[in-house]
């Protein structure tokens, strides 16, 4: 979202907050995200929201749980404005003032191995194969996926260069070779169909011009998943989460997929223990070490 500084359709307040997110990386899905947050508290004032008072504010988020917004809708707002309280009208006073509410944290959607090969298989076309390849094979998040250029396929250190994480921290995916064979594979193809650049997208949109968009990635992945008759709720996400499961039952340590993920805390990264059920199986229960409940073996046949 890197809107002209001077454009007469935009108020100062609202070019400052962009300019402060653009200085930070912030990617395109969080700057939109954090204008209409905003806008929210805006709406709800009737005024500017750099005019908000500490009870403004204290109404707000009243208000919003009165309405019934989800929890999670009122977590992310409350990162919306704290940003714009911290940063770009300089009153951290104001941003203590929002609660951030308590919510259980569900357990992630995990697809087996199988599932992974039949969704794969059911996507339509190269292109759409690929992307889901590297959902699942490098761990990334779907912005990040749409975010890709050719020149971030590094075949010489076999790494995928992730310049916009989430908060903005760049970092190194793993390219494995299966994959690397994939990628070649669809370039060869996106080369000759004319929509692919070396200085352009990995994954380009109907524009070429622009990367695919995260909505047309859940729409390819949601798709897939139909034909292939994965009976569970599944977005791009669902194979990131895939990936960090399978790769914690293969004995990776947390702290490698942590890495590999780009958590920045463990605890993110230590949820995928409470779903990794090829990892409780494999571990031995000391009532079966006592060996009283075994069955008694028959008699062979005389």
């Amino acid at each position: 979202m890197h809107n002209q500084p001077n454009s007469p359709t935009i108020s100062p307040l609202r070019q400052r907050l962009i300019d402060d997110m653009n200085l930070r990386h912030f990617g395109h899905e969080t700057q939109r995200n954090y204008l209409r947050d905003i806008g929210r508290l805006a709406s709800f004032l009737g005024r500017s929201p750099d005019t908000a008072s500490a009870d403004d504010l204290r109404r707000f988020q009243i208000w919003q749980q009165s309405e019934g917004v989800p929890v999670p809708t009122m977590n992310s707002v409350v990162s919306a404005l704290r940003f714009f309280f911290n940063t770009t009208v300089d009153r951290p006073d104001l941003a203590r003032r929002l609660v951030r509410l308590a919510q259980p944290r569900k357990l992630p959607v995990v697809l087996s191995r199988q599932e992974v090969t039949r969704l794969l298989d059911a996507t339509t076309c190269l292109k759409h194969q690929a992307a889901l390849a590297v959902a699942y094979g490098s761990g990334l998040r779907v912005s990040e996926v749409a975010s890709l250029k050719v020149a971030d396929v590094d075949s010489e250190r076999m790494l995928l260069r992730v310049e916009r994480g989430k908060g903005g921290r760049g970092r190194n995916a793993m390219l494995s070779e299966d994959l690397l064979t994939l990628l070649r594979q669809w370039w060869q193809v996106g080369h000759r169909q004319g929509v692919m650049r070396r200085d352009g997208w990995l994954f380009p949109g109907i524009n070429t011009l622009r990367p695919i968009s995260t909505r047309q990635l859940h729409r390819v992945v949601v798709e897939a998943a139909r034909k292939a008759d994965v009976d569970k709720r599944v977005g791009l996400h669902t194979l990131r989460h895939s990936f960090a499961t399978h790769l914690l039952e293969d004995g990776v340590d947390i702290r490698v997929i942590q890495v590999l993920l780009g958590h920045a805390k463990l605890n993110n990264t230590a949820l995928y223990t409470k779903v990794a059920t090829r990892t409780v199986r494999s571990v031995t229960s000391p009532l079966d070490r006592l060996g009283l409940f075994k069955m008694e073996e028959s008699a062979p046949d005389s």
